[in-house]
């Protein structure tokens, strides 16, 4: 028995009035993208997540996720979430604080230790919407540094290894201290590094206290009984060679260089590194969301992720802070079947 999972955008009225899912199937999780935050909840049986990243209510969509399977739903410590019998999504918040440390890692800890007790062992991809992500804490240190010390302890505390490290985002927002989702499965999964680039999970010192812990990519595979390659969900990706930014400054440069770094992971030479075929070309990139610091260099991001990816694909753009200060633009998205 095959059972799928499908994702779509809609906008944020179309889901507030409930969905028809006769078609789509059923609600496993939905992520509202608007001009508010609101903590997760269960919403008609499935967890919902309000986060706060466009200023103008107008510009508000949802993310939603769908499956053909009857869905298992409950909370926990603040934590909702839900299962399908081979998925498992989730959703929390941590609240705006003068450090996050000790809450993203009782966070982490409430949502992986899910994962592990209703058997979904393979977190395949993470997101995290960080309020004043480059400002500093209430010790100095930079508010994503202060995240990535958290979200570390909780893979320390639950001994996952840095190989079983998901795909992941970690992105600004403009409120809501630091909201997160995930995604898992009872699939295989493989996670995907590129070698223009040094795993972040292998940082040094000089980008925080820890490293943020996650793959470039996760390929995971067809359910049991179904036919195809999988899918290759893809990180946050930006103009970073080696572990150095490069083309500071400079927006277009940057975001073709982060294209690049994409182009460069899917492709049959790197994913032949990791047991896994054919390679993908940049343009079966879909989900695409691209992430721009600054409102004055939109027009140029879209049109040349337009140039590159085609321009039949929909592409979800957010005016927010990046994960590090000199990065200007940043790029994900999921290569399906």
């Amino acid at each position: 028995m095959t059972r799928n999972l499908n994702r779509t955008f809609l906008p944020v009225p179309l889901l507030s009035a409930g969905p028809d899912t006769s078609d789509s199937g059923n609600v496993l999780g939905a992520v509202h993208y608007t001009d508010r935050h609101a903590d997760p909840h269960l919403d008609n049986g499935h967890p919902d997540l309000t986060v706060h990243m466009v200023g103008d209510a107008a510009e508000s969509f949802s993310e939603v996720w769908y499956t053909d399977h009857e869905i298992t739903h409950g909370e926990l410590n603040g934590v909702a979430y839900s299962y399908d019998g081979h998925h498992f999504f989730c959703a929390g918040r941590v609240e705006q604080s003068a450090s996050y440390t000790d809450g993203v890692r009782d966070a982490y800890v409430t949502a992986l230790g899910l994962t592990c007790a209703l058997d979904y062992p393979r977190v395949f991809r993470m997101w995290n919407f960080v309020e004043d992500i480059n400002t500093s804490n209430g010790a100095g240190l930079e508010i994503y540094r202060d995240f990535c010390r958290g979200r570390a302890q909780a893979f320390d505390r639950l001994a996952i290894p840095d190989d079983q490290l998901p795909a992941a985002t970690g992105i600004g927002s403009l409120g809501g201290g630091i909201g997160f989702c995930l995604l898992a499965s009872r699939s295989d999964c493989v996670n995907i590094e590129n070698p223009r680039q040094m795993p972040a999970y292998r940082y040094p010192d000089r980008y925080g206290p820890r490293s943020p812990s996650f793959a470039r990519a996760t390929h995971i595979a067809p359910p049991e009984g179904r036919a195809g390659l999988g899918h290759i969900y893809v990180s946050g990706t930006a103009s970073i060679v080696g572990h150095r930014t490069v083309h500071q400054g400079d927006v277009a440069s940057q975001c073709r260089e982060a294209l690049t770094n994409i182009a460069h992971l899917i492709s049959a030479e790197n994913l032949s590194r990791h047991n896994i075929g054919p390679g993908r070309d940049i343009t079966d990139l879909r989900n695409v969301k691209v992430y721009v610091r600054h409102d004055r260099d939109v027009d140029t991001v879209r049109d040349i992720c337009t140039q590159v990816i085609g321009s039949d694909q929909h592409l979800a753009l957010f005016t927010v802070d990046i994960c590090r200060a000199d990065l200007l633009v940043e790029i994900e998205g999921v290569v399906l079947d």
